[in-house]
């Protein structure tokens, strides 16, 4: 199963926009970077999911987590 994910990543057009894992379309469209980063951050703290944001050169900047963690610590998965 593909990991549950949005990626901010530089639209063709210009600006920046949020597409979601495995989409054709973006989700959303912005001028700036920072107005996309904030909306994929309120879009997945309702749900367990990842946000990948992207340099212009198509690089991963940063990743965030938000929800359940998919992946136990090592001392919860030894039952410590």
């Amino acid at each position: 199963m593909a990991e549950n994910a949005y990626h901010v990543v530089p639209a063709p057009q210009g600006g920046w926009s949020v597409k979601k894992n495995g989409a054709d379309r973006a989700s959303r469209h912005f001028d700036k970077k920072e107005d996309a980063v904030k909306w994929a951050k309120e879009t997945v703290k309702a749900r367990s999911a990842s946000i990948y944001v992207h340099r212009r050169d198509g690089t991963v900047q940063s990743k965030d987590t938000y929800g359940s963690d998919p992946v136990p610590s090592s001392s919860k998965a030894k039952g410590k």
